[in-house]
């Protein structure tokens, strides 16, 4: 008998003597991957009905629109003109994959997005929980859960679920993370890290600030105290010493040449074309009032914004949700006192792009948009808080006398329980119509097919009526294509006719676009005029298109158009 067979014998008289100790050993290794599913399948569905307590806008139905292009053939999404955030490799695959199996609805952008926030919480409280063993888990995933659970109504929702933005790039740095904090120094694992910043970056020039910079330079701050020590070793030495901080640098520059380079294909090869990045430096006179601005912001997306709500249940929730943020803030303070004595690579990496993001917002023009802009600041934050608050094994200082430890964990779990209480109030709030599904339907009843409008009226419309009626936009207050979010081809008279304009009077943000002197202007008079709840219908019996100058250099190819893409623009589900 060999030794493989004799030590195979053996474990088969261990398991008859002991069947009901492997009968729980193999319970507890399905456990866990059966809580993590379970808790997916529960969150799933949460999240989808929280972001349809918002509406949805042309970004989201523009989104929508590539991707269904994408679905169809146009994988390098040629003649489109991006924002300056791409979505080529996370989200428009996404929501290609939706599409596939629901059609082209708006409501794929709610399911996308409820995809999109139970990821980024699964991922942080994996990442939150790190190394730690027994309580310590619990407690970890208790305060990553907590501080992520329940995003505020309104504007929170918007910026942390509803809104395509830049939560959904937190999702592969999360894996980017967990793989440092999960692996042991390896060669492969810079490969993979190259792989997976490259991935996200093509899709997100924010992973500049949110990811590569936070890994090099936490790299750089594990390496210097010991690099200029006088051991008695060599620099050289030294330097070997630390290869696995060394390569994960190069990697970060790896992933930046290879994501610039892939670009460069794509355009070459007739690709999308990106914008570039709107943002500038503030002068130093506007960068106070700018922090103020940022710091609303920031109590917006970790659900504490307190102002303008009144003293109703919104305010009381909003204040207990300011716990976060102090948890956060006291995190912060934790990576720096502890510095000397030895921080984790994962902690320093979520302190430094933490700190880059929020400080870039404040000092650009950044901070004058949305709050999606620093959503990926929260899982971020919630992780940081978990790891530096509850060390690897709980309690987590021996030094925290027994009666004050016992009123902070009967004070937490009560703010927990106010937040569990908050996200079912929240979810539990009327759904939102779809954006202009009514004006959708009135233009298809009217059998009006082809139009234009401002932005936040045109493509809403179009994946609305899931491409039966559709309107292209034109430029803020102009009466000029809008080249932002658009596919080139919508503008080309021989593969569209539009004949009408929608003129919307609503007030709001995603609402009022009224150049009506402009449009007569351009336009001249139409041959009739309709009202409907707010909104003016100019109807002309001509092509628009040819009475916008300059309509031809948007062609896909000039003027020459290909049969193929007359084809695919001419079927109604398509955009």
């Amino acid at each position: 008998m060999t030794a493989s067979e004799a030590a195979a014998g053996r474990a088969r008289r261990g398991a008859h003597r002991y069947p009901s100790a492997v009968r729980r050993s193999f319970v507890r290794r399905l456990a866990v991957p059966a809580a993590w599913i379970l808790a997916g399948v529960v969150l799933f569905p949460l999240y989808v009905r929280l972001s349809n307590t918002g509406t949805e806008n042309s970004d989201s139905s523009n989104i929508i629109l590539m991707a269904n292009d994408m679905l169809h053939g146009n994988l390098l999404l040629h003649g489109w003109y991006s924002s300056d955030v791409s979505f080529y490799t996370t989200e428009l695959p996404q929501y290609a994959l939706l599409e596939r199996l629901f059609g082209l609805r708006p409501e794929v952008g709610h399911i996308a997005a409820g995809m999109t926030y139970t990821l980024v919480v699964l991922l942080t409280v994996a990442l939150a929980r790190g190394r730690a063993k027994g309580r310590a888990v619990l407690v970890r995933t208790l305060i990553a859960g907590g501080i992520l659970l329940a995003p505020q109504i309104g504007g929170g929702v918007f910026a942390m679920d509803l809104s395509v933005g830049h939560i959904g790039t937190s999702v592969p740095l999360l894996l980017v993370w967990l793989l440092l904090d999960r692996t042991q120094p390896r060669r492969y694992v810079p490969v993979i890290t190259t792989v997976l910043l490259t991935w996200v970056l093509i899709a997100d020039r924010l992973v500049i600030v949110t990811g590569l910079l936070p890994l090099a330079l936490a790299c750089v701050v594990r390496m210097l105290p010991g690099l200029f020590s006088t051991d008695g070793e060599s620099f050289a030495a030294r330097l070997g010493a630390r290869w696995y901080d060394l390569s994960l640098i190069a990697a970060t520059v790896a992933a930046y040449s290879l994501a610039a380079l892939v670009e460069r294909t794509l355009t070459a090869l007739g690709g999308y074309h990106l914008e570039a990045l709107p943002f500038r430096v503030l002068s130093l006179s506007a960068i106070p009032a700018n922090i103020v601005s940022v710091f609303s912001k920031l109590l917006l997306v970790f659900g504490a914004d307190f102002i303008g709500t009144g003293r109703g249940i919104l305010f009381y929730l909003a204040i207990l949700h300011l716990a976060s943020g102090f948890l956060v803030f006291v995190a912060l303070l934790l990576v720096i006192w502890r510095y000397r004595t030895g921080v984790e690579l994962v902690d320093l990496i979520l302190a430094i792009a933490i700190a880059l993001n929020v400080g870039a917002y404040a000092l650009t023009s950044a901070g004058q948009n949305a709050a999606h802009e620093i959503a990926i600041v929260v899982p971020f934050s919630a992780a940081l808080a978990a790891r530096m608050l509850v060390g690897e094994a709980w309690p987590m200082s021996s030094n925290i006398p027994a009666r004050h430890a016992c009123v902070a964990y009967i004070a937490g779990l009560l703010v927990l329980a106010g937040y569990v209480a908050g996200f079912g109030y929240d979810d539990t709030q009327p759904v939102a119509p779809a954006a202009n599904v009514q004006l959708a339907s009135w233009l298809s009843t009217h059998h009006l097919t082809e139009g234009l409008s401002g932005y936040w009226t045109s493509s809403s419309v179009t994946v609305a009526s899931a491409g039966h009626v559709k309107v292209r936009a034109l430029v803020p207050g102009g009466v000029l294509p809008e080249m932002w979010m658009t596919y080139g081809a919508w503008y080309n008279p021989q593969l569209s006719s539009p004949n009408f304009i929608v003129v919307d009077l609503n007030d709001g943000f995603y609402d009022y676009w009224a150049p009506l002197n402009l449009i007569r202007k351009q336009f001249g008079s139409p041959i009739r005029t309709k009202n409907y709840q707010g909104y003016l219908i100019l109807i002309y019996n001509k092509n628009l298109l040819l009475d916008i100058p300059g309509a031809p250099q948007n062609w896909p190819d000039g003027q020459a158009v290909d049969a193929s893409l007359v084809s695919r623009y001419a079927s109604p589900a398509i955009s």
